[in-house]
């Protein structure tokens, strides 16, 4: 198997990799997402001049294909991004735009169908049949291999986890539009508006983080309160889990994403504890690829829509 580039789309940062014909990250570069811009060219500007950047502007007879790894909502089939709800950006077609302009098929699925790839073939995953992939980053999303088969849904937003409902107490809006998402309380993005709601309820001092990662150094200095609303985000995922546990009944949970990869010290303990025991614990355990397992689900797509894990669907240029 051919070099390959595999790009994950994140609402935070994007990454742009070369990857070897055995999953061996040969480089790799990392740049802001402008994910506050509207204009869809921009966006795929800025995909382009990432992939150029990093393997210059002749990939022909380099490179077999181009995968990209997208925080969705996606449609797979048409190759557009859809509305994701970190990003401004609504319906931007990507694999057409990119694979005119650079030469190479572009092939693309969700970020967290991806993550679930790379595990399944270069990580945790190995081997298994029943594997549940979950980040835990700007947003929360999941992937699921059920039965050897990686499931899609219509247009490839099939284990949207992260929107699933999780809570009425606060009830607290997320970037979709909807309230008591699990995103809307454990993902970086908005763990610094649970903490003010939850101050709020519980008729705490409220010190006003701006970032998920200060509240999580005020949990490790010994800070009573904060250390109480770590265990009530704790207990929120460990609700979400167990959602994910009874819909599909996993072998494995892998766990990843940049907030519960820098604080599993913090929440992966009482997140297990907390978690249902209608069904049998499954294994749940940490990403063993150090957050590179979109990057890798990437390049499995672009060698091909065809998997070990089924039919992605007809690309939309070859």
């Amino acid at each position: 198997m051919g070099r390959v580039v595999g790009v994950d789309l994140g609402a935070t940062h994007t990454r742009a990799a070369i990857i070897s014909g055995d999953g061996r990250i040969e480089k790799v570069i990392v740049a802001r997402t402008p994910a506050q811009e509207t204009d869809p060219s921009r966006l795929t500007g800025f995909l382009m001049g990432m992939i150029t950047d990093l393997a210059g502007t002749d990939l022909r007879g380099t490179f077999t294909g181009i995968g990209l790894s997208v925080a969705g909502p996606v449609d797979t089939r048409q190759g557009i991004l859809v509305n994701p709800p970190n990003m401004a950006f609504r319906d931007v077609p990507l694999t057409g735009p990119i694979s005119q302009e650079l030469g190479l098929p572009v092939r693309m699925v969700n970020d967290c169908h991806a993550g679930v790839l790379g595990e399944m073939y270069y990580g945790s995953g190995g081997g298994r049949e029943d594997v549940v992939y979950i980040t835990i980053s700007t947003g929360i999303g999941g992937g699921v291999v059920s039965g050897g088969h990686l499931l899609l849904g219509r247009q490839g937003n099939a284990a949207e986890i992260g929107h699933l409902h999780v809570d009425s107490t606060y009830d607290l809006p997320c970037g979709c539009g909807h309230t008591g998402h699990w995103e809307g309380y454990a993902s970086g993005r908005y763990l610094p508006s649970f903490f003010s709601a939850w101050c709020r309820y519980h008729a705490r001092p409220h010190w006003g983080p701006d970032r998920a990662e200060d509240i999580f150094t005020s949990a490790r200095e010994g800070d009573d309160d904060v250390l109480r609303f770590i265990n009530d985000v704790a207990r929120i995922s460990a609700r979400g889990i167990s959602d994910v546990i009874v819909a599909y009944d996993p072998d494995l949970i892998i766990l990843d994403g940049a907030v519960i990869r820098s604080n599993a010290d913090l929440l992966l303990v009482p997140i297990i504890e907390s978690i249902d025991r209608y069904l049998p614990l499954p294994g749940i355990v940490l990403t063993a690829l150090s957050g590179n397992a979109p990057l890798l689900g990437a390049a499995v797509i672009a060698r091909g829509y065809r998997t070990g894990y089924g039919d992605l669907g007809s690309p939309v240029s070859s």
